[in-house]
C-alpha cells in the first residue's frame, strides 16, 4: 500500500486492479442471454441522470430512506455512542452521509472507500470543507474484494445506504456481508439500507418514470460504451424496459433491440436479434425477515430495524 498526497487529504492506495472495460463488455455481449456491467452506468452524464432519477415522483427509495433516517438517527446515535469511525464502501451518499456524521456524538473519523482516486479526493475535500475537524481517511480500493482497513480503525460503524445491496444476487450479497463482518474484526456494527418488497405496480413505476429519466440513464450506458470503446452501435435502435421478475424477487432493467443489427467492438461483430433484450441491472427486493436471515448467515446479529409507515424501505442496524 502506498499513500498518495493530495491537497488537504491523504489517500491510502490499495492498488485496485484496473477495469478492462472492453473485455467485460465483450464478455457480456457474447453470452446468452446478453448482459452489460451496470457499473458502467456511472460516467459523468450517468451520475447526473441518477441524481435526477432520485428526484422523480415515482422513485421512492431515496426520499423514503432519508425520512427513516430523520426519525431514527437520535436513537441510532445513542445506540452507537461516541468516538466511532464510520466506514463507507462507495464514494459517499451526499445528504445521507452528512446526516449520519452530524448525528453521531464526537465521531472519530470517516473512511470512504472507492476505486476512483480522483472521486475520493474530491469527495474528501468536500467533507473537510463541511467538517473541518473531521479525520478523513480515504481508501482507494475495490470494496467488493478483501482489503485491510487502516490500523487505527477499530470497531467501525460500516455504513452502506441507498439499497445498493440489491444490485448483488443473494449469494453475492451474503459473501459481501461476510466480508464486511471481517472488516469489523468481530466488534464492528453495520447500518445498511434495503429496499423491501411491495406491490408490483409501485416497483415497476419506480424504474419506468413518466419523464423518461430512467430510460435516458439506461440508454446512456450505450453512449458511454460507444464513446469510451469506439464501438459501432446505434443507440436509437434500443429502447429501455424494466420489469419485475417475481420468480427471483428482483426488478430487471433491459435494453431491447428494436431491429436486427450487428454491433462492432474491438474487432468483434456481435449479432443482436430484433426484440432481443440485454440485461443491464438487477435490483433485488427483500422482506425484513429474509434480509435478517441473509445477514445472519454472514454472522451479523440484528440490533434494530427502522422502517417507514408503509414498510417500503428499511434501515437495518446489525452487530
Amino acid at each position: 500500500m502506498n499513500s498518495i498526497m493530495k491537497p488537504d487529504v491523504e489517500i491510502l492506495d490499495c492498488h485496485p486492479p484496473a477495469d478492462d472495460m472492453q473485455a467485460e463488455v465483450l464478455h457480456g455481449l457474447q453470452r446468452h442471454p446478453k448482459h452489460l456491467p451496470s457499473k458502467y452506468f456511472y460516467d459523468g452524464r450517468g451520475a447526473r441522470l441518477f441524481e435526477a432519477i432520485c428526484e422523480t415522483p415515482e422513485y421512492y427509495p431515496t426520499r423514503t430512506e432519508i425520512g427513516i433516517l430523520k426519525d431514527a438517527l437520535p436513537q441510532l446515535a445513542a445506540a452507537l455512542g461516541p468516538d466511532r469511525w464510520v466506514v463507507e464502501p462507495g464514494s459517499g451518499s451526499g445528504i445521507k452521509t452528512d446526516m449520519l456524521l452530524n448525528a453521531l456524538p464526537d465521531v472519530a473519523g470517516y473512511v470512504p472507500i472507492d476505486i476512483s482516486k480522483a472521486q475520493l479526493a474530491a469527495y474528501a475535500q468536500k467533507l473537510l470543507a463541511a467538517h473541518p475537524v473531521l479525520r478523513v481517511r480515504p481508501v482507494c480500493a475495490d470494496f467488493s474484494r478483501d482489503l485491510d482497513l487502516p490500523a487505527e480503525i477499530a470497531a467501525p460503524v460500516i455504513w452502506f445506504p441507498g439499497s445498493t445491496i440489491g444490485n448483488f444476487s443473494p449469494p453475492q450479497a451474503a459473501a459481501f456481508l461476510a466480508r464486511l463482518r471481517r472488516w469489523g474484526g468481530g466488534a464492528g456494527e453495520l447500518l445498511i439500507g434495503v429496499d423491501l418488497r411491495k406491490p408490483r405496480p409501485v416497483l415497476e413505476a419506480a424504474y419506468n418514470d413518466a419523464q423518461g429519466v430512467t430510460a435516458q440513464f439506461n440508454l446512456n450506458l450505450l453512449h458511454h460504451i460507444r464513446r469510451a470503446l469506439d464501438a459501432q452501435l446505434d443507440v436509437e435502435a434500443f429502447v429501455h424496459q424494466a420489469r419485475w421478475n417475481d420468480e427471483i424477487g428482483a426488478i430487471q432493467m433491459f435494453l431491447v433491440s428494436t431491429q436486427a443489427q450487428i454491433l462492432q467492438l474491438g474487432g468483434q461483430r456481435i449479432t443482436v436479434a430484433a426484440g432481443e433484450a440485454i440485461c443491464t441491472e438487477y435490483s433485488y427486493k427483500y422482506s425484513i425477515e429474509n434480509f435478517q436471515a441473509l445477514a445472519g448467515s454472514a454472522g451479523w446479529q440484528t440490533r434494530q430495524v427502522y422502517t417507514d409507515a408503509q414498510k417500503w424501505f428499511a434501515v437495518f442496524h446489525f452487530r
